[in-house]
């Protein structure tokens, strides 16, 4: 089978925001991501590695109960200390199979951490665990 002509294309990831100003200020501020401009539409649009991030505006936003977006790190705990000194807040979970330590759990084979943006979307970032430890009991 040939590979899908859709298989190496960037990727454009769209959030809804209720206050594209306020979502701007978080992205920009808190998260440190460069602002590459407003396009014709009225989508703002951010670069991340390869993938496009475009914030539109959307009176009524959405409210998804699962992770919008998660950023690959290479040091998670870092990375976590960076953000909460630019004022992201982390989620922190105690349940049954998903306890956080400073932020931080194990699942499987990466460590994530979650924290929402000033619209509600679920963001997180994650860091891969080395093969030996993710097959480890």
């Amino acid at each position: 089978m040939s590979p899908s002509p859709i298989a190496s294309t960037q990727v454009t990831c769209m959030l809804p925001v209720k206050d594209l100003d306020r979502a701007r200020r978080f992205y920009e501020q808190q998260l440190g991501l460069a602002p590459q401009g407003l396009k014709p539409d009225g989508k703002f649009i951010y670069h991340c590695g390869g993938t496009e991030l475009a914030l539109f505006p959307r009176a009524e936003g959405t409210r998804a109960t699962h992770t919008a977006i998660s950023f690959k790190v290479d040091r998670i705990g870092e990375t976590v200390a960076e953000l909460e000194r630019r004022g992201v807040r982390f989620a922190d979970y105690d349940l049954p199979g998903l306890k956080t330590v400073d932020h931080v759990c194990v699942l499987g084979s990466e460590k994530a951490a979650w924290f929402e943006d000033t619209e509600g979307n679920i963001l997180c970032l994650h860091e891969d665990l080395p093969a030996a430890h993710a097959s480890a009991p």
